[in-house]
């Protein structure tokens, strides 16, 4: 029995020591983890930063016209096509005219027998009156009887009557004669601008229908010289586009260039999209080298604010938040300092500073910025400080180091 109790203290001691051991393990393991951690950083730098709002739109003309058919027919001949340029009043194209010639000619048949038959009950209204006056002068001296008067008194009441039902037909039969020329006319399409034809809808012997809708043909814009953007802009950064403000624009066909332009107009018109509110910002753009495209994508920066010599530091660097049990620490170290700021006027943003291997919290008033850097408006920052924007992890077994970034932008400054 005493031995059966020996050998399980001695067992008990020995499955102690392991567990003791593997914690020990463990902890070193952990610690050191936590040892080999490193930061990327950067110092504060100071230059000329500009705010900018990015967006996006399409380049179109300022000014272009949709010309289209008034009249329903076949497509005799056209004219223009693509980049033909064009005056005013110029004929594009022509709609088979056979139809309305023919039906201006009916018109006008009916037009001119409404015309004669008006002439006829003139001529019956002053025979009837004559008659009347005559027979009214006999009834006085009793040559004939009143009831013969009456009569014709009748006919020329009726006469008379005849005559405006004709002046009636005459003036239906003049519009109906008037509407048949002017379809006559608008088979004939005619540019209503000068211009350049930049689409062209219709081919020879294609049939329009202008039924309900006018079909457009083509699409002419005045001048390729002058052209708009349309971008659309977030509801959160309208506020800080002005009319007369400056922009800058890339197309993909020309990566290379950066364009210039101008905010001609900002409309109070939103848009929502999944909820989304957004707003039309019009930029006035030059065009007279000819090298933009009307419908062109364009990537698009409104400059916002500028300023000279600015303190400023990565945009990555608020964005930063330490994961490690070390953070919560340094953040009471830092606690005293980021009071101090924040009494200065900067309660704003808090960042992290490296000091001692730690990060320490420091909060700053921030200025103006844009997605690459940021200004430190208040604050006290050090000119020497080293601003913490993304943590590296420990190296793994296979050599690997392992990024523990929340900056959630690339690594930036020198690494430790």
């Amino acid at each position: 029995m005493p031995t059966f109790t020996n050998k399980n203290s001695f067992k008990i001691a020995v499955t102690a020591a392991l567990v003791l051991a593997l914690a020990g393990g463990a902890y070193l393991y952990l610690r050191g983890g936590k040892q080999a951690e490193s930061y990327r950083t950067a110092k504060p730098t100071r230059g000329e930063i500009v705010s900018t709002v990015t967006s996006s739109g399409n380049i179109t003309p300022v000014v272009s016209v949709s010309v289209g058919a008034a009249v329903s027919g076949t497509i005799k001949e056209l004219f223009v096509d693509f980049n033909s340029p064009v005056k005013k009043g110029q004929i594009i194209a022509q709609i088979d005219p056979a139809t309305f010639r023919a039906q201006v000619e009916q018109s006008k048949g009916n037009y001119l027998a409404a015309q004669a038959n008006l002439d006829k009950a003139k001529v019956t209204l002053a025979d009837t009156t004559r008659t009347m006056n005559r027979y009214k002068d006999l009834v006085k001296d009793g040559s004939v009887s009143v009831s013969d008067y009456d009569t014709y008194a009748t006919a020329a009441a009726s006469a008379k009557a005849a005559l405006g039902a004709a002046q009636g037909t005459v003036a239906q039969a003049k519009g109906s004669f008037d509407q048949a020329r002017t379809n006559l006319d608008y088979a004939t399409i005619r540019s209503p601008v000068d211009g350049i034809v930049i689409s062209r809808a219709v081919d020879v012997g294609q049939t329009v229908a202008a039924s309900f809708t006018t079909p457009t043909l083509f699409t002419i814009a005045q001048d390729l010289t002058k052209m708009q953007i349309y971008a659309t802009v977030d509801e959160s950064d309208i506020g800080k586009i002005k009319e007369g403000g400056n922009a800058t624009f890339t197309v993909d066909a020309y990566p290379e260039s950066n364009f210039s332009g101008v905010v001609t107009q900002v409309r109070n018109a939103a848009t929502t999209v999944s909820n989304v509110v957004t707003y039309t910002v019009v930029v006035g753009v030059d065009n007279s080298d000819l090298k933009l495209k009307p419908g062109m994508t364009a990537n698009v920066t409104f400059i916002t604010a500028k300023k000279a010599d600015a303190l400023k530091i990565p945009t990555a660097a608020l964005r930063f938040r330490p994961k490690t049990a070390d953070a919560a620490g340094a953040d009471k170290d830092g606690a005293r300092v980021a009071a101090k700021a924040a009494g200065k006027g900067g309660g704003g943003k808090k960042i992290y500073l490296l000091k001692d291997g730690l990060p320490v919290a420091v909060t700053i008033t921030l200025g103006i910025g844009n997605d690459k850097e940021t200004e430190v408006a208040g604050g006290g920052l050090p000119a020497d400080a080293e601003v913490i924007i993304e943590a590296v992890a420990a190296k793994g077994k296979n050599g690997a180091s392992k990024s523990g970034s929340s900056a959630g932008g690339p690594p930036m400054g020198p690494r430790l």
